[in-house]
């Protein structure tokens, strides 16, 4: 089935590479976004964003990794962005499992501990918040004064910002 949907997406791509992108790789509303990869998040629909304007960082659950933190680094400090927006959703899945359960659920089936958490969380702005943190105290980003947080309503396709706290 897999093989069916890559065929279908490659299939879509003939027509569409014949088009000119963007000709600047830095985004042009200096702006990242990190949320999660539930599909259920249209993004350039639900903020009106156009290809070429903002980098768009996606993880399970919209967390905060280090490997976020890494892709925000050279966003900001190689490609000029300097506003980040967190958007993590309701109903989120991530809220639905624990730590504990998945690491056991890897290592049992692998046979080893996975090198990384899963960061499930059950309080929606409580994570948002600390995700929000997180950012804020990195000394690896150089613009940490323009980042805010929101939530996503997967029912209703509005944004709800989440103040600092």
């Amino acid at each position: 089935m897999t093989m069916q949907s890559i065929e279908r997406l490659l299939a879509h791509n003939v027509g569409l590479s014949s088009e000119a992108a963007p000709t600047a790789a830095p985004p042009t509303l200096r702006l990242a976004i990190v949320t999660c990869m539930d599909a259920r998040i249209d993004l350039f629909g639900a903020l009106g964003l156009a290809l070429g304007e903002a980098h768009i960082l996606r993880n399970a659950g919209g967390a905060i990794t280090d490997d976020v933190i890494r892709s925000l680094a050279i966003s900001q400090r190689k490609l000029g962005t300097r506003e980040v927006m967190v958007i993590q959703h309701t109903k989120c899945g991530m809220q639905s499992i624990t730590d504990e359960e998945f690491r056991d659920e890897l290592e049992r089936d692998a046979g080893l501990p996975p090198p990384f958490t899963a960061e499930a969380f059950v309080d929606l702005e409580a994570n948002l918040r600390e995700s929000m943190r997180r950012l804020r105290e990195s000394p690896f980003l150089s613009h940490r004064d323009a980042i805010r947080g929101f939530v996503y309503d997967v029912d209703t396709h509005e944004l709800r910002e989440v103040p600092r706290g």
